[in-house]
């Protein structure tokens, strides 16, 4: 059965709304806080921010078209070692890259996915994932799990902020 054209853009509109909302709990985040581990957590937002930069990578544009040459402008491999899955947030942010740098790499990334989304159609979502998969063993579901694990990680970034003084945003 092909996947129809509205699966493609709920889709995208969940990965705008999700990104939207991580965005939002980022705003009044100083720089230096993007690096404070609060007394009992085991992660601090620039943590946080550099994996949902590298998940958005592998859901959107890795699993679903493959490495391209030029990915490595985009998000090169150190960065992607840094906050791949099983990795752990070190307290010392001299291991991690600047606030700017790690705002500009989840934002190119989010751009290209958003640029290269139109092309993705019926039948290359259709197309089977291997195991990890969440949802649908298909690209579809690589693409709608994206939205999903960055509301996960906005969970975590709303009680670090919490943690932080901040006030809820929700």
């Amino acid at each position: 059965m092909a996947i129809p054209e509205s699966a493609l853009e709920l889709a995208r509109q969940q990965i705008v709304a999700a990104r939207d909302y991580s965005l939002s709990l980022l705003a009044d985040v100083e720089d230096p806080q993007w690096y404070v581990r609060p007394a009992g957590c085991p992660s601090h937002i620039a943590w946080q921010v550099g994996h949902l930069a590298m998940a958005q990578y592998f859901l959107t544009l890795m699993r679903i078209r493959g490495r391209q040459p030029e990915d490595e402008a985009l998000i090169d491999k150190d960065f992607l070692r840094l906050f791949q899955k099983g990795s752990e947030p070190d307290p010392d942010p001299t291991v991690y890259p600047s606030v700017s740098e790690l705002r500009s790499v989840l934002d190119r990334v989010h751009q290209r996915c958003l640029e290269e989304l139109p092309g993705f159609g019926g039948a290359l979502l259709e197309e089977p994932l291997p195991a990890p998969y969440f949802g649908y063993p298909n690209k579809l579901g690589s693409l709608l799990f994206c939205a999903a694990h960055e509301m996960l990680h906005a969970g975590q970034i709303g009680l670090i902020r919490r943690q932080l003084g901040k006030n809820p945003l929700r």
